[in-house]
């Protein structure tokens, strides 16, 4: 069969992108998480320059595609910074894809923080305020644990559309799966066979993550 051939011929190479696949989705998730929820403390903020600048963030994100937002910081933000300083700015391929997922999945986690600090009982922050602790503190050590169960679901789904949408991320040239996949196929014209062995690579990692999101929430509901 034509896929067990380029299997063995292209799994090598589809590994190797397969592994930056999955490099660049832990790191940007990490980062996003972080992100996430500064961002998510700044829109609940009473500051409104922190309100204002949490908005803005989550506004541009979500009301742009994932491929102008990489486009636009691995080629107009050099040129941007180049006019502004007058300095000669470059940014690396993998820099700009970690930030565009980075940015991208930190406003939708910020959301998703967002709703599960919102579905946390009232009355846990005022008894948390009436015991003498600072909301700063509160938040930190009795809402924001709650809030991190109530959304860990979602966190899981977030994880899985941020590892779909690294695969955009080879329209800038990031050496990823799809990358090495468009290469081996341009060099040997197995279209069919090895954009099938891509999806089942992507198949595999998504169910598993899949499981695990169900497991989680069927354990919280319980």
């Amino acid at each position: 069969m034509d896929l067990i051939r380029v299997l063995g011929d292209a799994y090598p190479t589809l590994v190797k992108g397969l592994v930056m696949t999955v490099e660049i989705t832990v790191l940007s998730l990490l980062l996003a998480l972080v992100l996430g929820i500064i961002t998510c403390l700044f829109g609940m903020s009473k500051i409104k320059p922190l309100k204002w600048i949490s908005s803005v963030y989550i506004w541009l994100i979500r009301g742009t595609p994932m491929l102008v937002q990489a486009v636009y910081i691995y080629f107009a933000m050099p040129q941007l910074v180049q006019l502004i300083t007058g300095s000669n700015f470059k940014i690396e391929v993998f820099t700009a894809s970690l930030l565009t997922l980075t940015l991208n999945a930190g406003a939708y986690i910020s959301e998703i923080f967002r709703g599960a600090i919102e579905a946390v009982n009232k009355g846990q922050m005022e008894a948390a305020r009436s015991l003498g602790l600072s909301y700063g503190k509160s938040m930190i050590k009795i809402i924001l644990p709650q809030a991190v169960q109530i959304c860990l679901p979602s966190l899981v789904n977030q994880c899985i559309i941020t590892l779909k949408d690294s695969t955009i991320l080879y329209a800038i040239g990031l050496p990823e799966i799809m990358y090495y996949g468009k290469v081996y196929v341009g060099r040997t014209f197995e279209t069919l066979a090895t954009y099938t062995i891509i999806a089942i690579f992507f198949l595999a990692i998504i169910t598993i993550l899949s499981f695990v999101s169900k497991r989680i929430e069927r354990r919280f509901k319980g």
